[in-house]
């Protein structure tokens, strides 16, 4: 689970006004903080890992980029990180694990890196709302289920609110497969928008090339 579409859409797709901090959650290897510190290149990422191993190999990723200075990696579970941690951020992101009450794998790395539970949601939905600035957004990437449930919970509870959803296709006359998330202080009815990855079998959309032509080599 080294680079994956979903990390790279993310990456790619949250925004904030020059941030200056940054939180990952559950950076697995490193791909987003590094996508967001050439992104935002004065930004200084937190990047929260739980596998040891990961969390060593994003380090080592981190340690071999130009962006080192702006990134650090912390080997812990996010309920202890906010637990014990005071920093406030302008943007958090996480493409977290989202195989709720399904089959596990006879992996346990897989485990943790795909299966999780509600409480899982509510730590970083409840959470984050201490840890943004003012003006800070909460992203995250889901499938269309489980973003259905994230989007109950904030309906029931909490300060920071739906302000964006980003649904994401393989074709434009596809069902959507993934949603964007985007949380944050106020605003009014959330903004819906549509985005697809490719234009036909095998070949991008522009959009898709677009966002991603400051990353892969292939456009």
């Amino acid at each position: 689970m080294k680079v994956n579409t979903d990390g790279v859409l993310l990456a790619v797709l949250c925004n904030s006004f020059k941030p200056s901090r940054i939180l990952d959650i559950g950076t697995g290897t490193g791909l987003i903080s590094l996508m967001l510190a050439q992104r935002f290149d004065h930004a200084k990422i937190d990047a929260v890992e739980i596998d040891e191993s990961a969390a060593a190999t994003a380090g080592m990723n981190f340690g071999n980029s130009k962006f080192s200075s702006n990134l650090k990696i912390i080997s812990s579970s996010i309920g202890d990180y906010f637990m014990n941690s005071n920093e406030s951020y302008d943007m958090i992101v996480s493409n977290p694990p989202f195989f709720i009450n399904s089959l596990r794998s006879d992996s346990p790395k897989k485990d943790v890196a795909r299966h999780t539970d509600i409480d899982f949601f509510e730590t970083i939905l409840n959470s984050s709302e201490s840890h943004l600035t003012e003006n800070g957004s909460l992203w995250l990437i889901l499938p269309l289920d489980t973003s259905q449930m994230i989007k109950m919970i904030k309906t029931s509870k909490g300060s920071i609110r739906l302000q964006n959803e980003i649904l994401i296709s393989s074709f434009s006359d596809s069902v959507p497969h993934r949603s964007v998330l985007k949380f944050g202080f106020g605003g009014a009815e959330a903004l819906v928008q549509n985005f697809v990855i490719y234009e036909k079998q095998g070949v991008y959309s522009n959009e898709y090339r677009e966002l991603l032509s400051d990353f892969f080599t292939i456009f």
